[in-house]
């Protein structure tokens, strides 16, 4: 097996200095996550220093250490850990053949860099690599890049950023021959102020664009005229994708195929293709729309893509679905515990409304970082709830208070401050042939009661 790095690729890669020759096939830095023959880059947090979890990546496995110390273990030392990482990463980019799809946008940005990889992966097996998890930071991306094997021909790479200039650092790394942008919507409106100053920041993805690169951009979405615009500034080729009349890579007809998903009818530029997404959800067949034109833009199958698109499997904290078993029957339990925003939060309670059970549960956490709106965007979740036939809302959080006002005398519903409580009261609420949808920020935890449902611990 050809190694992902060398002792001697690293020191030259980082301008450190190797203890003893040694090779590694893959990259990490968390010891938690470190498997047999990772190099464990050892970085100084701001919670925490990796120095002090040389050891634990050690018998974890690790076969060497990228750390700014002497240690009694192969390594690489170097002056500062982080900076080794991001040139790390930069030199991955550099010897690489393959063609490189970079990911952003206000939601969809995970969704669709799986179901990038799982349809490149299909159509050259092992031949895919993508960024795993969320690891779409400053630490994240280098990390991902470091991690992308020589030989891969496609890579995929998501790209997210809390404040203006974020993403054009990033994607300056990556350097995509295809960058998409999902969607716009109203996330980190804290740092912002407004959509369009979002819509501007997601744009700096396209900034990154190698000569000849593809900008993919929504039709549908409101910012279609300033995304495309900040496109054409850098790209060869700008390809839309969406639901409306004239995008370039359209829905033409699609439908509920009776198990959650969707029958899909695309026009890919030249092409018509008919496939099933085992997802649920409009912003899925939005989703698949951006990944078909990627896949024609690096010359991939669509065909292919087509068949991954029903084999994918529910992504955890992201419409994962569960089937628990409890006393009389089971529970439908949908997972979108890691992220929410008004206009993910507003879709996925529509999509809800279409799933057929006794009762409907929402278990809805804090939208955060929203900026002086928050109050109005959490207010506006009683509409979609009321028309979606909810019968219990259980709201988690203080910024929840006035969704709380919002359904007073139209909907049952209880706020409770924190996680562990909701969990507390679910169990007294759940009952056989219930529906449970669970969405909010990953910060408020929600994460915690998918967990309990599904070990059983109900």
């Amino acid at each position: 097996m050809t190694p992902l790095w060398t002792a001697r690729a690293i020191a030259q890669a980082t301008g450190g200095t190797a203890s003893a020759d040694f090779t590694v096939q893959g990259v990490a830095f968390d010891s938690r996550e470190v498997k047999k023959g990772d190099l464990f880059v050892a970085m100084k947090g701001e919670f925490a220093d990796g120095h002090a979890f040389i050891d634990k990546a050690i018998a974890a496995g690790a076969a060497g250490v990228i750390c700014e110390a002497a240690i009694d273990h192969p390594h690489v030392r170097v002056p500062d850990s982080a900076a080794a990482l991001n040139v790390l990463g930069t030199a991955s980019r550099a010897r690489s053949h393959g063609r490189i799809i970079g990911v952003t946008g206000s939601a969809g940005k995970t969704g669709t860099k799986e179901a990038l990889f799982a349809a490149l992966d299909r159509f050259r097996p092992g031949k895919a690599h993508r960024s795993v998890k969320s690891y779409n930071n400053h630490v994240g991306v280098p990390l991902s890049l470091a991690r992308m094997p020589s030989t891969a021909d496609y890579g995929v790479f998501e790209m997210g950023m809390n404040h203006a200039g974020e993403l054009a650092e990033l994607t300056r790394l990556v350097r995509p021959h295809v960058a998409i942008v999902t969607t716009i919507a109203p996330a980190h409106l804290e740092h912002f102020g407004s959509e369009e100053a979002i819509a501007d920041a997601k744009g700096e993805i396209f900034e990154g664009l190698e000569p000849g690169g593809t900008a993919i951009i929504p039709f549908d979405s409101p910012y279609y005229a300033q995304l495309r615009g900040k496109a054409e500034n850098h790209a060869a080729h700008v390809v839309s994708f969406g639901l409306g009349e004239g995008a370039d890579v359209r829905a033409i007809d699609w439908l509920s195929d009776g198990q959650g998903g969707s029958l899909v009818t695309a026009q890919v530029q030249d092409a018509l293709l008919c496939f099933t997404i085992a997802q649920a959800g409009a912003h899925w067949v939005s989703n698949s729309l951006a990944v078909l034109a990627a896949v024609k833009a690096v010359g991939g199958d669509l065909p292919a893509a087509g068949l991954a698109f029903a084999e994918m499997p529910g992504i955890a904290g992201r419409g994962a679905r569960h089937r628990m078993a409890v006393t009389g029957g089971d529970v439908l339990v949908i997972d979108e515990s890691y992220n929410a925003n008004p206009a993910s939060m507003a879709a996925t309670i529509g999509q809800f409304g279409s799933e057929s059970a006794e009762r409907r549960i929402a278990i809805l956490g804090a939208m955060r970082e929203l900026g002086a709106g928050s109050d109005d965007y959490h207010a506006a979740l009683a509409a979609p709830l009321v028309a979606a036939g909810v019968q219990f809302a259980l709201l988690v959080g203080d910024e929840m208070t006035p969704l709380a006002k919002a359904l007073e005398g139209r909907i049952d519903f209880a706020h409770v401050p924190d996680h562990p409580t909701a969990r507390a009261r679910l169990g007294e609420l759940i009952r056989a042939g219930d529906a449970v949808l669970i969405k909010g920020s990953n910060s408020v935890g929600l994460s915690h009661i998918v967990t309990a449902l599904t070990n059983g611990d109900y």
